[in-house]
């Protein structure tokens, strides 16, 4: 068997060899018969010549434009609409999608419904609300013509459905225009920390989420577990790397720093094709968290080579307390009496604190009121008399009178004897 693989193998190689042979020989031919041709028709040679010539213009040119120019979209572009003359024939089957929504968004929905369904209805799209089952259902028609515009009224109905007003959701019928409904309630484990992510992403009044639209040129709205963004593709693609940071427990602030960095780079021409890694921040993790300390500290004992003694069992505390030689109904009855006791004294601990509702309060003893003392008695009356008197003197002008002398006793007699 050996020689006949062998001898198969000699017989593949020497086809191969000739089939190649015969190549290279029709080529050499056709090679030689080529200058012959070209020397008989002066005409042809001038017009291959310049196709030569063109084809090599352009691969220079195609050498010197680099390959970002060729993937940047020109400024202004935008993609031409679908039209009916772009597919006349319409759709072969009919496609619908349905959505269930919350009780609270049902009296918004009827408020709104007309309007829906004018929208829905300019690109022939039906619409149904059902209040019962609480659901919204979106299907084609005969008259459909954009394969995509189903599409496009299913996302409506799901941003509608997550209390986006209707002047917002309507943007999704536009080519331009897309969106992503982001659940985060399954990001974070423990619901206190989740309320509190989320309220780092919507901000002091909302300022967080309106930088954040203003930088994406998106519609950014919280509802409960989800975050709904609309708006252009490149937009929403960065709503949703700030959204799932933020719930990574990376702040906002420092996505939206690189996006304002970013916005100003896009405006200069000559660093859109270069790399910005110089220019962006980076922001490095820093665990400023403290080590857990245990409320109470355990003091350690003083070594010693001895073990520590052999804790009593309830056999042993028996015997000491001579409970081990009674009998069993003797111990029932020893529990009963304190299982009593305890009940006894918990009901009068009970009681005494239900008492202290009804006990009155400690009254302040009364002070009884020490009538001040009369200003009559303190006041010297006479002097204030005089005193008013040479004031009246000092007025007029007049001399002070002399105090009358008292008569002597001598005097007194004599005239009392005359």
């Amino acid at each position: 068997m050996t020689h006949d693989w062998s001898a198969w193998e000699t017989l593949c190689t020497f086809s191969h060899c000739h089939q190649g042979r015969h190549r290279a020989t029709a080529c050499l031919k056709h090679n030689e018969e080529e200058p012959t041709a070209i020397m008989a028709a002066p005409g042809e040679q001038s017009v291959r010549e310049k196709e030569k010539e063109k084809n090599n213009k352009h691969r220079k040119e195609n050498q010197n434009t680099d390959e970002s120019e060729l993937l940047t979209v020109p400024d202004g572009w935008k993609e031409p609409q679908f039209m009916r003359e772009d597919n006349p024939r319409g759709l072969l089957e009919e496609s619908s999608f349905a959505t269930l929504f919350p009780k609270y968004r049902e009296a918004y929905l009827k408020e709104c419904w007309p309007l829906v369904q004018k929208a829905l209805g300019e690109i022939f799209i039906n619409a149904t609300l059902d209040l019962i089952e609480g659901s919204i259902t979106v299907s084609t028609t005969k008259k459909t013509f954009d394969p995509y515009a189903v599409i496009r009224a299913r996302d409506l109905i799901k941003l509608l459905a997550r209390s986006v007003p209707f002047e917002q959701a309507v943007r999704i019928l536009q080519d331009d225009v897309a969106c992503d409904i982001i659940k985060i309630g399954t990001l974070v484990r423990k619901r206190e920390r989740f309320v509190k992510r989320r309220q780092r992403l919507i901000g002091p009044k909302g300022s967080t989420l309106k930088a954040l639209e203003l930088l994406t040129n998106c519609y950014v709205l919280v509802q409960g577990n989800t975050v709904s963004a609309l708006g252009p593709y490149s937009g929403l693609k960065e709503v949703r790397k700030v959204v799932l940071d933020t719930m990574k427990n990376i702040h906002p602030i420092y996505n939206i720093k690189t996006l304002m960095i970013k916005r100003e780079l896009a405006n200069d021409p000559d660093l859109r094709t270069r790399s910005w890694d110089r220019f962006l921040p980076n922001f490095r993790h820093k665990s400023l968290s403290k080590r857990q300390k245990p409320k109470k500290k355990k003091v350690k004992k003083e070594y010693t080579p001895f073990p520590p003694p052999q804790p009593e069992s309830q056999v042993d505390r028996e015997l000491a307390s001579g409970e081990f030689f009674l009998r069993e109904s003797e111990k029932r009855r020893r529990k009963m009496k304190e299982i009593k006791m305890k009940q006894a004294e918990a009901l009068s601990r009970k009681q005494e604190e239900r008492k202290k509702a009804f006990i009155p309060p400690k009254e302040k003893p009364a002070e009884k009121k020490t009538k001040k003392a009369s200003t009559e008695a303190k006041l010297d009356i006479q002097a204030i008399k005089e005193k008013v008197k040479k004031a009246k003197y000092k007025k007029l002008g007049a001399p002070p009178p002399k105090p009358a002398t008292p008569p002597a006793d001598g005097k007194k007699k004599k005239k009392g004897r005359s």
